[in-house]
């Protein structure tokens, strides 16, 4: 009864596991397109928040490609995978802070168009992702951490439309700049929410570390 128990268990997981992969691929070749999409036309429009955006989009593809890795591995090493997704996440947040003082330095303007277009491509690219991921934000913590993640792409990709329509309106670049460093900053608050969720799973896997992936002792 328990091998019974075990193997009809283990079939689920492998399906269930199978649907994440399809998943977690369409969104990690999602990503690392807006990833060249974002970072040419940030550079190329002198846009800070783009920038931030495109980081972003680098950050989110290292983090499903990541999170691919460990999908068919245990409890432990998905909760070392979302201990790195909170590193990076938060070294990104840093990265963008430090953009947006050289960019305010240079005193330039960004260009709104530009920022627009590609803003809206970003957003429509994010809210993809965010509808393939939607179903699977509760089946642990390494897809809830992914999860996150394209969720505050959402919020960001907003920040930049709203950066563009401002910086359009006024012609100062402030409003990218702002932008930006809110991105930064959210980018660092879901760093330390995902760390500390994941420091919890690890202590609590540590507890049960002779239990096989599936539960099964």
């Amino acid at each position: 009864m328990v091998r019974d128990c075990c193997d009809s268990k283990s079939g689920e997981l492998a399906e269930l596991h199978a649907r994440q992969g399809r998943v977690l691929w369409a969104v990690l070749v999602t990503n690392a397109a807006m990833f060249i999409i974002e970072a040419v036309g940030g550079f190329v429009a002198g846009s800070t928040a783009l920038m931030a955006d495109s980081l972003d989009m680098f950050g989110d593809a290292s983090v499903y490609a990541l999170t691919l890795w460990v999908l068919h591995r245990g409890p432990v090493w998905r909760s070392r995978a979302a201990l790195v997704k909170g590193a990076i996440m938060a070294l990104f947040g840093v990265g963008v802070l430090v953009e947006a003082v050289v960019r305010f330095s240079s005193g330039a303007v960004p260009a709104a168009h530009a920022m627009g277009a590609i803003g809206t491509l970003a957003l429509a690219a994010n809210l993809t992702c965010l509808v393939l991921l939607f179903r699977h934000r509760g089946d642990d913590l390494n897809l809830r951490s992914t999860w996150i993640c394209s969720r505050n792409d959402i919020i960001a990709n907003v920040g930049v439309l709203a950066a563009a329509g401002a910086v359009g309106l006024l012609g100062a670049s402030w409003p990218d700049l702002l932008v930006g460093g809110l991105i930064a900053l959210l980018f660092l608050r879901s760093a330390v929410s995902i760390t500390a969720d994941s420091v919890r799973e690890l202590r609590s896997a540590g507890g049960g570390a002779h239990l096989s992936d599936d539960g099964c002792g």
